[in-house]
């Protein structure tokens, strides 16, 4: 019998219509995402201090084999001095090195400056800014020009005359007489304009 419901399974797969359809729940509980969020957390800030640690050993066993403690007691006058002769020595043989590092990294970003505008000229398009609108008046923009010296008011709004409006429309006559019959002005267009003659009497 075992045998037989097993062998059905592995035949035939329960499929989305013979499931039952159960609501699947969260796998975590929100407590336990943040419990793992801050253990999580945690453990990054404990990996950082430990590798700020190991930097900071690295570089003082760095210093400690390139820069040897100096013992300056018990030498004589002469001894002091070839030992500051030596250290000279050293000071200009890295000084050197430095200024060929420099120039070496100043011709670099020269010639990368170069290539990317030659990039550029072969695009055809320099990247533009993105511009913004501003509204700023006249009087706005001379005082950012000019600053203090800015006294004419370029205010032309000001500067106008009020002027009454007139009325330009010339009084049209109310009614028109079409064939002796009293109609408006409209009706009289319209007549006027189908019979394409003269209608004013």
């Amino acid at each position: 019998m075992l045998f037989v419901q097993a062998q059905a399974r592995w035949c035939c797969p329960p499929t989305a219509t013979t499931m039952p359809e159960v609501q699947r729940k969260p796998k975590i509980t929100a407590s336990r995402k943040l419990l793992l969020k801050s253990l999580m957390l945690a453990k990054a800030k404990e990996c950082w201090e430990q590798e700020h640690e190991e930097r900071e050993a690295e570089k003082a066993r760095y210093l400690a084999e390139r820069i040897p403690t100096l013992q300056t007691r018990g030498l004589s006058l002469s001894a002091l001095q070839d030992l500051c002769r030596d250290l000279h020595a050293k000071v200009e043989v890295v000084d050197e090195e430095r200024y060929d590092i420099e120039a070496k990294c100043l011709h670099n970003t020269r010639e990368i400056k170069d290539l990317k505008l030659k990039v550029l000229d072969l695009r055809g398009k320099f990247k533009r800014p993105p511009l913004r609108r501003v509204r700023v008046s006249a009087d706005a923009m001379l005082r950012a020009l000019l600053g203090s010296k800015h006294k004419v008011s370029m205010d032309l709004r000001a500067n106008l005359k009020s002027v009454k409006k007139e009325d330009t429309e010339k009084e049209r006559p109310a009614h028109l007489r079409v064939d002796g019959h009293t109609c408006s002005f409209h009706i009289h267009w319209r007549l006027c304009a189908r019979s394409r003659g003269a209608c004013w009497r």
